[in-house]
């Protein structure tokens, strides 16, 4: 997989001289919305019937960034930040107010034929198998759409079925599978025509731990037989952390990072998270000269500990408690993002 690009700011972004080579190219693209400006209750309504008024939404501001061929980048944001506005401007569904974008060398609101054959959209929430079809007569549909011929749609199906871990479930018909199940084949029915690149937006939505960890596993194992690039939207931190090694951060419609996951971790993180377990129970003041303490239950103590005293203070707690065991991790990358779109910036 490429490697991931340094931490830039928007506007570095804009300049980046591997857009050329971008699969995903996006320069200065914004989104903004008129609505109707009316207040509540029945005299509002007839205030608005008389004499409309409107005013101008936001959602997505001069985002800029580029994304190379192969590349599997996390683009996170509250709900609101302008995610899958963006998203959806990338495939066309909706057109930019200002700015310019290209994917696969096309531009997305033209809606040509190579380009629709080049993408797919996956959307967490929605779905686009028949529900009362087993999902193999919507695939039959889908391959007759891109023109497959037979043998070639049943070549796809058998190699993406294998893949997803499908096999009977597919002659079901989809409102007596499971969830797990059904998103399953919503990603092989979004890839029988094999794009180049793939757009998911929360596909592991309302899955079990154990379903979203083979999600995850496919589509892992799908980039590395094909190298489609990923741009993937998602509210589980599980996901970015185990496909992504590339982060966009989005905050009110504008991107305020863009660069690796770890960078972004140790930038975030300038502590370790050092856990112990004592044999006997200290006093939390004992705690204070090691670094700052998180929690202090009995045995069980939490520190965060600055990365350049980490080693010494290791020692100094190993030669002056009884420890039964000792943990060092980074924070988790939850409560870091999380602290992050609190402050709305780096």
């Amino acid at each position: 997989m490429p490697q991931a690009t340094p931490v830039m700011t928007t506007a570095a972004a804009g300049s980046d001289p591997s857009a050329a080579t971008a699969i995903i190219d996006v320069q200065e693209l914004g989104k903004t919305y008129r609505v109707a400006d009316k207040q509540p209750g029945l005299g509002g309504t007839v205030r608005h019937f008389l004499r409309r008024r409107t005013r101008d939404v936001q959602a997505v501001r001069e985002v800029s960034f580029t994304i190379q061929p192969g590349e599997m980048v996390g683009f996170l944001g509250a709900n609101g930040a302008g995610k899958t506005t963006t998203l959806k401007m990338l495939c066309g569904l909706i057109h930019p107010t200002t700015g310019r974008v290209r994917v696969a060398g096309y531009v997305p609101q033209r809606r040509q034929e190579g380009f629709l054959r080049q993408i797919t959209l996956v959307m967490g929430q929605k779905q686009q198998l028949i529900w009362d079809l087993p999902p193999l007569d919507s695939l039959r549909v889908n391959a007759a759409v891109y023109g497959l011929g037979d043998g070639e749609a049943r070549r796809r199906i058998s190699a993406l079925a294998e893949m997803l871990e499908l096999g009977e479930e597919l002659t079901r018909p989809v409102r007596k599978l499971s969830l797990g199940q059904r998103m399953k084949a919503e990603l092989l029915a979004a890839l029988l025509h094999e794009p180049a690149v793939l757009f998911l937006d929360e596909p592991t939505l309302g899955l079990d731990v154990n379903a979203q960890a083979r999600v995850r596993g496919f589509l892992a194992d799908y980039n590395r037989r094909t190298g489609a690039t990923v741009l993937l939207t998602s509210h589980y931190m599980a996901d970015i952390t185990a496909l992504c090694p590339r982060v966009l951060l989005i905050h009110q419609g504008a991107l305020f990072h863009d660069g690796p996951l770890d960078a972004l971790s140790a930038r975030l993180a300038p502590c370790r998270q050092v856990r112990l377990e004592l044999a006997e129970p200290m006093p939390p003041e004992v705690f204070a000269a090691f670094g700052e303490l998180e929690a202090c239950d009995g045995r069980a103590v939490r520190l965060l500990v600055p990365r350049q005293r980490l080693t010494d203070v290791v020692g100094q707690l190993l030669a002056r408690f009884d420890v039964r065991d000792l943990e060092v991790n980074d924070p988790p990358i939850e409560e870091l993002i999380g602290g992050l779109f609190r402050q709305g910036g780096l």
